[in-house]
């Protein structure tokens, strides 16, 4: 979860860094400077593949350096071992003497990201101190990341002793992999399960302050996240008199999830100083012992119970995403063969956000096997209709009326299961967006809310809503709410597309380029973000600006028209949408799409 560190667009968050540099690059240069920098391109292609096919983004390639940040550390170890690969294999045919060989460094920390995506901070500083430990071709780890994956995944480190590097208050202990006996496969009894579905326990947070008074806040704190997680169907969640009794004894996390029979545990502390709290939260694998997220919240004090619910808020949000992304994970590192239905269910999930026709169809099959396996299974239902309702609103569908029908059908099934599982309800409202049923998309989408207040789904479902429902003030503010809970979620892109568009068809044509912009950084992003994008910029006056973002749209969607986007948007009843998207198809033409004017 980012958080706003109070200077002018810039937030805080932790996240792995990938820090690389070529070796030799001056030398290459000097001996031949027009394929040196030919193979320096053919190598950046090699990382931007693999960081944006690992849920990462390349950040910065200043001279022969590449600086990248992932959400997750298998997400950058993943990338890393694949990049020197990628990279051995263009070196294969090329003398030794011209090869080009990359130095990676690794480091999970925080890092200070601006508006424009910039990043700075401790973080990649010691990312880029590891990348100098490292041999050419290979890759250094920090302690930090070690740590998160030890147990997890099979590849062979060899510790190499602390560092002291400049500029960095604390030593740090590097780590090299061991690149000819490495193994993505999982490690042996790592992803065994628990349960059939997820199970998490909340222990009591610790009060840092010295302050008796702030022991009730903190319990209150552990207390609320144990209600709020309690209330999601797919969660099993340690009654608190069992979490609370490991209250002020020293906690060995793995004998917690022995003793409670959960896969999860949440800790946290609770520091006060002068009008100012800090709270710190971290997820961790009971199985292993390893961390899987952590973060800090810098918070006023100024009334202490909406900041104890805008908390609790906060990371019941964040904790949502993060045990449902390490459950995709485990899923995705099993065989198909060998996969329940909840498992299943999670295998499709992270085919799902891809957001590519290929990985939907896929999710859709993995959904549709869980729905086999478990016929009372509501949130496999629920999923199979927010699958479609997602096909057809991306122009995937060759069926689009039949895949609505198709979609209802599923949903209400979800709903019929489970009426208190708030997916059921987000999948059915979305399908009535679909329908143009707006008022029954509104109804059910509060519903979801109000089952999960935490689900930045269900916000950003209810602001498409009502933005179908011309109520863009109040969408906007949905759009916001979904962001401000979940900015690090992997559909985060469709939050900004959507409020994007809502700032369009108000007229704020610069907060549509500023939303539309963030949209795009996503390496997942569809083509939605950049129309609204050329459409805003040839409305700036930005002639040029908006002929790149034209090229940008094409080439994630070559048979683009306005046509195939108002059928995905209202399969049923495309023209009724017509008129309200006049001034975002005319900013499409001005931009240099070829649309005759009788399609108006």
């Amino acid at each position: 979860m980012a958080e706003d560190d109070g200077q002018d667009g810039i937030t805080e968050r932790v996240a792995a860094i990938l820090a690389a540099d070529a070796v030799g690059y001056s030398r290459l240069m000097a001996d031949d400077e027009k394929g040196t920098i030919a193979a320096l391109d053919r190598a950046r292609a090699v990382f931007t593949k693999h960081v944006e096919g690992n849920h990462g983004r390349v950040v910065d390639t200043a001279g022969d350096s590449v600086l990248a940040v992932f959400e997750t550390t298998n997400g950058a170890l993943r990338a890393s071992l694949a990049i020197q690969e990628g990279l051995a294999a263009l070196n294969a045919d090329v003398p030794e003497a011209r090869q080009m060989h990359f130095r990676i460094g690794i480091h999970l920390g925080d890092i200070h990201e601006k508006a424009d995506g910039t990043v700075y901070g401790d973080g990649v500083n010691v990312a880029a101190r590891l990348e100098g430990l490292s041999e050419p071709g290979g890759i250094t780890v920090s302690d930090m990341i070690h740590g998160a994956v030890s147990g997890r995944l099979n590849i062979a480190f060899a510790d190499v002793g602390e560092h002291e590097f400049k500029n960095i208050a604390r030593s740090v202990r590097a780590y090299q992999i061991i690149l000819n006996t490495r193994d993505m496969s999982p490690a042996p009894n790592a992803a065994q399960s628990l349960a059939e579905k997820p199970s998490i326990a909340v222990l009591a947070f610790n009060n840092l302050s010295g302050d008796a008074d702030q022991e009730y806040f903190a319990d209150g704190i552990a207390e609320d996240l144990i209600t709020e997680l309690s209330r999601l169907r797919w969660l099993q969640v340690s009654a608190r008199n069992s979490s609370f009794t490991y209250k002020n004894t020293a906690v060995d996390v793995k004998q917690v999830g022995h003793d409670l029979k959960v896969r999860y545990v949440v800790e946290g502390s609770v520091r006060r100083g002068g009008e100012r709290v800090r709270i710190t939260a971290q997820l961790i694998d009971a199985l292993t012992g390893n961390h899987i997220w952590a973060e800090r919240y810098d918070r006023d004090l100024s009334d202490i119970f909406a900041l104890q619910d805008e908390i609790t808020e906060t990371l019941v949000a964040a904790l949502q995403v993060e045990v449902g992304e390490f459950e995709s994970e485990r899923a995705r590192r099993k065989r198909p063969e060998n996969l329940d239905a909840w498992e299943c269910y999670q295998r499709g999930m992270w085919h799902l956000w891809q957001i590519n026709a290929e990985d939907m169809a896929e999710a859709r099959r993995f959904f549709q096997l869980a729905s086999d396996q478990d016929p009372n299974f509501a949130q496999a239902f629920a999923a199979l209709g927010f699958t479609l309702f997602l096909q057809v609103l991306h122009a995937y569908s060759d069926t689009p009326l039949e895949d609505v029908d198709d979609a209802q059908r599923f949903a209400n099934r979800a709903v019929a299961l489970d009426d208190k599982d708030a997916m059921a309800h987000l999948a059915l409202g979305r399908v009535h967006v679909s329908r143009g049923e707006y008022d029954a998309a509104i109804a059910e989408l509060r519903t979801a809310i109000d089952l999960n207040p935490s689900s930045a789904f269900a916000h950003n479902g209810l602001g498409m809503a009502l933005a179908r429902s011309e109520r863009y003030d109040d969408a906007i503010a949905e759009y916001s709410t979904a962001i401000r809970l979940s900015p690090r979620d992997p559909f985060a892109w469709a939050f900004y597309t959507l409020r994007a568009l809502a700032h369009f068809l108000l007229g704020d044509y610069e907060s549509t380029v500023e939303d539309a912009r963030r949209a795009v950084r996503f390496p997942a992003t569809p083509f939605w973000p950049h129309a609204h994008l050329a459409s805003a910029l040839a409305h700036l006056g930005k002639p040029a600006e908006a002929k790149i973002a034209l090229k940008g749209l094409l080439e994630v969607k070559p048979d683009f028209t306005p046509e195939v986007a108002l059928a995905a948007l209202s399969p049923l009843n495309p023209e009724a949408l017509r008129p309200r998207y006049k001034a975002w198809i005319d900013g499409l033409r001005k931009a240099g799409l070829n649309i005759p004017e009788q399609t108006e």
